[in-house]
């Protein structure tokens, strides 16, 4: 067997669990064709190194912006948006779920295109700049209808951003290499959850009427233009697809889509803007049982993150001041990051998904119980504590999984990534309801319906992982056929799902 044969059914191996010997051999392209495995492996690694590098850190940036112009609203309404706008009844609410309105409706249009014209250092920075206007706008509103558009908006061109990011993810990085990158890349959201109480405590306390405005007016301010910089800053890092990347080498653009042909069994990534179709993806999700299956465990998972935007209303119920309150929405969102990035460190390096998803829906539930039905402030805290580290861990494991098993074609891909997570909007938009000022300190409502769907996702995911492994001996039955028929080479061959 050649080198090239050895490459693939050593990579092969940790992507496949059955026990044929089939497995498609991708001919090497002829930039790296005569390497030795050792000059491969260092090739390899030079690469992957060097797209952390570029990507990476500058994602999990951008989506700490994204988080924190989206959720700034939770701490406006302790820095006085209600009072000033004459909010009543349920228009702060309102004002909350209408920015998931527009962020359900954008996320598969955008994906799509986005996968068409396979540009997403350009794409993915100019939403950034134009929904970093649209914040800043926020600070500047007078009334409720002001309020209630920027936020549309705000979630309309928002939507691009985290569905983008998983399409480019997975354009560059094998499967069992997405789930920690995915992992890192959400930490960018509980980092924003952290941070936003810390930046809006300080402006809280420091800025309250500087120049005549406002804290909460500052706060939508200095966080919007913050972001408009920070999208100039990273067009031009972020790279494209590995076809169309300009500062890549020949050898190196060679040999990243090599890697992602292999782990498909053959069958190529994104080649080209003629080859990929705006709908195609779309249909081909809505006709899969396996991606339903996947949109109920994605939709139950993030049903409770709606409580990012009412995080601090619900510390708030602790009785401390605006500034400690603050201060205490944290601690749980930095134990969130670290508990996500090992459980997706981990998930990489055992290439197992359904226990590294069940086990934090579980905790997240035992989170919400406890802070539910307890009644004095230590153990409601500790249940937050242990609640948005299961939630967030169990919604970035739910959107991996759905990447990883909507492999290819890319167009698929990118349609199942952006149609789960905008589905799984719809749950923000009546979430927003269940929090209202008379609910405190225990919010019953919003903690029993999110427990209860917690529950739905991790039913939800056994029926998943049953199905899995039945296409899984599937393959395997299909594969020993061909070996009888004499059929060798097929593409496909070695593909296994993982579950």
């Amino acid at each position: 067997m050649g080198d090239d044969a050895k490459t693939i059914d050593a990579d092969s191996r940790s992507l496949r669990q059955g026990e044929t010997d089939a497995v498609y051999i991708v001919q090497k392209p002829p930039l790296i064709r005569d390497l030795s495995d050792e000059e491969y492996g260092i090739l390899e690694k030079k690469l992957i190194r060097k797209m952390d590098f570029r990507l990476m850190p500058m994602v999990i940036l951008i989506y700490i912006m994204n988080y924190l112009d989206r959720n700034a609203i939770g701490s406006a309404r302790l820095g006085g948006l209600e009072e000033d706008l004459g909010l009543q009844g349920y228009q702060f609410q309102t004002c909350v779920a209408i920015l998931n309105v527009g962020y359900l409706l954008m996320q598969v249009p955008s994906n799509l295109f986005l996968n068409k014209i396979g540009k997403p250092a350009l794409y993915l920075t100019s939403c950034m700049a134009v929904w970093g206007v649209i914040c800043a706008c926020c600070g500047a509103t007078s009334n409720f209808g002001g309020l209630l558009a920027c936020r549309f908006f705000l979630g309309f061109v928002e939507a691009a951003y985290y569905p983008g990011v998983l399409a480019t993810l997975s354009a560059w990085y094998v499967r069992k290499e997405m789930s920690l990158r995915t992992g890192i890349f959400y930490c960018g959201s509980m980092l924003s959850g952290a941070f936003s109480g810390l930046i809006a405590a300080g402006i809280v306390d420091g800025m309250d009427g500087t120049r005549g405005l406002r804290a909460w007016r500052w706060l939508f301010l200095i966080e919007g233009s913050a972001t408009v910089v920070i999208a100039v800053t990273a067009y031009f890092i972020l790279p494209n697809f590995p076809a169309n990347t300009p500062w890549l080498t020949e050898q190196e653009r060679q040999l990243a889509m090599y890697r992602l042909e292999v782990d498909a069994a053959g069958e190529a990534d994104w080649v080209s803007s003629d080859r990929e179709s705006l709908v195609a993806g779309f249909k081909m999700i809505m006709t899969d049982p396996k991606n339903w299956i996947l949109a109920a465990v994605v939709y139950g998972a993030a049903s409770s993150i709606s409580i990012n935007s009412f995080f601090p209303i619900v510390v708030s119920s602790f009785g401390r001041d605006k500034v400690q309150t603050l201060l205490l929405t944290a601690p749980p969102y930095l134990l969130a990051c670290i508990v996500c990035a090992a459980v997706s460190w981990n998930a990489d390096r055992t290439n197992e998904r359904y226990w590294h998803t069940v086990g934090p829906l579980a905790t997240a539930m035992i989170g919400l119980i406890i802070a539910c039905a307890a009644e004095g402030i230590g153990p409601r805290y500790f249940g937050a504590m242990i609640m948005l580290p299961g939630i967030y861990t169990a919604f970035n494991m739910s959107m991996v999984w759905t990447a990883n098993t909507n492999n290819r074609p890319p167009a698929k891909r990118a349609a199942a990534v952006a149609f789960n997570n905008a589905l799984s909007g719809v749950s923000a938009v009546y979430s927003s309801y269940l929090y209202p000022n008379n609910a405190g300190p225990r919010f019953v409502l919003a903690f029993s319906v999110n427990a209860g769907m917690a529950l739905v996702a991790i039913v939800a995911s056994t029926i998943l992982r049953f199905v899995l492994q039945r296409e899984n001996r599937k393959l395997e039955q299909k594969e020993r056929e061909e070996e009888r028929a004499g059929q060798v080479n097929v593409i496909g061959a070695g593909f296994r799902y993982l579950t």
